[in-house]
Parts: structure tokens; sequence; C-alpha cells
């Protein structure tokens, strides 16, 4: 259900890709939008257009739009050509619109799913980006950029409190400002049995202005995949923390794919600091279809109290959780599917769908 077309423009190529199939899986699962007063906002699906010659000398332009049924992201990056020996450069705005259920959604049935918090996140960046030349293993970007941070709810009003009355933002006002600078390194080693990654990102915020935020996040992901006889072990671990000035939307979520399985999105906990663990295991049933077993496991680390409003403490979550389950993955020439069924410390049984690299 996607659609692609070139047109020429003198000596430039414009492409122009539309896929109304990639967040589909979310529209069957998920109920209709809450606000269908406007057409746009039955629309699922992304567009991209990129420009690889825009004034002559090789300056690229990409601009892509992408839509769900709760979310959308528009961004537009311009890149200038560079040696290869040095830095790559490119200029990014984008902006964001998403609900914040990880922090401020609430826990249904028993932990297993995760209603609207009634608060939405609408995040304007703009700013540098600069990948560093990259070795056989190792690649490092770095970015600067100035972001500002709006909470609206669920009529997209802006908002300061959240629906028990605290505050959402870092500044007690209507939006947060920060110019944050980011290192990010990765590391991949693969061979045909086996590989390993490891990625590492440094936020910090630059206090330009007395009222904007200052403080340092990291985060890491350490991974390990190798075979074991026709099956594949996978094993990761992802943690991370947060010190100085925090606003609620900062904290780490806990639970949901891509996390702890078993659980709603955000519904184990939110905290300055978070660890998260998962073990997977897959084994071939055909050609195309492939079974899985697999166990998740989450903590804040006792964290979820040092969150301003406490958010995670006054829905109750537990702060920690484990998922166990199975699945299946089939893949083929026009994308891979998940399929996933887990249960969670409560006995409380999750089901997670999910289409990925589709093509055109």
């Amino acid at each position: 259900m996607g659609a692609q077309k070139s047109i020429h423009a003198g000596k430039a190529k414009i492409d122009v890709n539309v896929d109304f199939t990639h967040k589909l899986c979310a529209s069957l699962m998920f109920p209709p939008p809450r606000n269908t007063a406007s057409p746009l906002s039955l629309v699922i699906g992304s567009l991209c257009i990129k420009h690889p010659n825009l004034f002559g000398g090789s300056e690229k332009l990409d601009v892509s739009w992408d839509k769900g049924l709760y979310d959308s992201n528009v961004l537009l990056a311009y890149r200038r050509p560079r040696p290869e020996w040095l830095s790559q450069q490119c200029f990014v705005v984008q902006h964001s619109l998403s609900p914040e259920i990880g922090v401020h959604g609430v826990p249904i049935d028993n932990f297993s799913r995760s209603g609207s918090g009634g608060v939405n996140l609408s995040r304007l960046s703009l700013g540098l980006d600069m990948s560093e030349p990259t070795s056989s293993r190792w690649s490092s970007t770095t970015s600067i950029k100035f972001e500002h941070v709006r909470p609206v709810n669920d009529d997209w009003r802006c908002i300061s409190r959240d629906l028990d009355g605290f505050p959402v933002t870092c500044s007690g006002s209507t939006s947060d400002n920060m110019l944050v600078l980011k290192q990010e390194s990765r590391y991949a080693k693969a061979n045909d049995h086996s590989f390993s990654r490891f990625s590492m990102q440094i936020e910090q915020g630059i206090p330009v202005l007395s009222k904007w935020l200052i403080f340092n996040r990291f985060k890491f992901v350490v991974s390990k995949g190798f075979k074991l006889g026709p099956a594949f072990l996978l094993t990761s671990l992802t943690g991370g923390s947060i010190v100085g000035d925090m606003a609620p939307y900062q904290a780490f979520a806990i639970g949901g794919l891509g996390s702890v399985r078993g659980y709603g999105e955000g519904a184990v906990g939110c905290g300055r600091s978070c660890l998260v663990a998962n073990t997977e295991l897959t084994f071939p049933l055909n050609k195309m279809l492939e079974g899985a077993v697999f166990l998740d496991g989450g903590t804040d680390l006792g964290s979820g109290r040092q969150v301003p409003g406490n958010p995670a403490v006054r829905q109750g979550k537990p702060g920690s959780g484990v998922g166990l389950g199975y699945g299946l993955r089939f893949r083929s020439p026009f994308g891979h599917m998940q399929l996933d069924c887990a249960v969670n410390s409560f006995q409380q049984k999750t089901v997670y769908f999910g289409i990925t690299n589709l093509a055109p």
C-alpha cells in the first residue's frame, strides 16, 4: 500500500515516496482518533522528498513527514558536501507531536495496557549534526540543538499541569527551552556466527539563559547475539540516568514493546535511572517463519520518586517487572512481521503485533 514517484526538475531529481502501510497495525489495534474534526486525523502514512543537488553543488535536501493516529513528525535536513576525511555536517529542523504515555499514561488491566494520561508533547528542535569519519567498527556523531518543548492536552491546548494538578514542565510554565549538546558513539562487530553492539549517548543541557535547563543525561545499550545450532540467542542490556534539572517527560519509561513485554508502555515505571535486560531465542520453522521465546526484565532502580510530580508513584506503577512470552517472526521480500504474546508479573497477557522494513 505504497507509491513511489520520481520527478525530474532540470538536472535534479526529486524522489517522492508515500507509504500508508507502516502504521496500518496501529489503526487496527487502537480506537479511533480523539479529534476527528479534520480528515487529516484519519491519515496514517509517510511522505519523503529528496533533492540530491539543491543549488548545483551536490547539496542534499531531505524532507520527510510521518504520521500515525496520535503522533506526527516533520523533519527537514540539509547536507553540504565535504571531503570524506572531515566530519559530515547536517543542518536539521524537526517538529514532532506525540502522546506522553510512557510517563503520564494510566496502567490498565493489571498493567498490561496503558491509557492516555491527557499529556502530549509538541517538540521543536533545530541545530547541527556532525558525523565523524567512521573506522571499521566505531562511529561517532556530535550534535548541538535548540529545543522548545510544549506540553498540550488532548484538545491541543497548552498546559502546565497534568490532570492531577502536578507540573509537566521543569520551568513550571507552559514550555521548556534548552540547548543540548549530544555525543553518540557506536561500536559494531559481526561475523557469520555472532555479533556485538554497543552504543552510548550523552546529552548535556547548556544554560545559555537562566531559565534554560541544565542537566546531564546518558544512556547505553549493549547487545550480543550468537548462533546455537540452528537457533539464535540475542541478549541486550539497556541503562541510563539523568542528573540536574529534569522535566517529567525526560524520565526513562520502562515497559512495552522494545522494553519489558507483557506490560503496557511505561507501565512498569519511569524514573531518573533505569536498567532493562532482554533475552530472546529464535529458531527457524520454515524458510520464512521463525519461532521465538523471550524473557524481559526492568527496574527504575528506586528512582521513580525522584521524578518531579511522582507520576509513576501516583499511578501505582510497581517500579520493576518481568515479562515472559513467545512469538512468531515472518520474513519476506516485502517486509518483516512480528507477533508476540507475553505474560507479566501479574499473570496478565499482552499481545504485540508489528510490521517493519516494508517495501513500497
